[in-house]
């Protein structure tokens, strides 16, 4: 599948394209060109046995509220939390290089990936600790900043909201 053939859904502009998509940030930016933005991508899964994966990608208007989109990933199996984990990293890391590429195309002269976050589902106290040292340096190695909970609300809240 590639990212032409991707559809997301947004809750107040319903089903979009990769185009569709791209161009609906730029008009988001385009209402307060003033204003800092950042593009956040974060992943949550369910934890049944058939794992269906949910990407939220979020524009935040730094101070001014923010929009999201959804991308909901085929159902996969995992046996182990530890693949499901680097799984969702990988597909937001995925999105996220794709976004770069496309948001340069749309809109180059104002955009900057300085401070571009990827969320992810782990955090210092649960299961998933032992895996923050490599799922960070992972994000860090793709040029994206890694951002894990409490702080991480693209995976843990808006993704894992529309995940089921």
């Amino acid at each position: 599948m590639t990212i032409e053939t991707l559809r997301f859904q947004s809750p107040t502009k319903g089903w979009l394209s990769f185009k569709e998509l791209l161009s609906a940030i730029r008009g988001y930016m385009d209402e307060d060109p003033r204003r800092e933005y950042k593009i956040i991508v974060g992943t949550d899964s369910s934890a049944r046995r058939d794992t269906a994966l949910t990407t939220a990608l979020i524009v935040h208007r730094v101070g001014r509220g923010a929009i999201y989109f959804l991308l909901k990933s085929r159902v996969k199996h995992f046996s182990v939390l530890r693949d499901r984990i680097f799984d969702e990293a990988m597909t937001s890391i995925m999105l996220a290089q794709e976004l770069r590429s496309g948001l340069r195309e749309v809109i180059p002269e104002t955009f900057s990936w300085d401070g571009n976050e990827i969320h992810v589902d782990i955090g210092e106290g649960g299961p998933t600790k032992d895996l923050i040292e490599a799922i960070t340096g992972m994000i860090r190695g793709y040029q994206f900043i890694p951002v894990i909970k409490p702080y991480a609300f693209g995976a843990f809240s808006v993704a894992d909201r529309h995940t089921g």
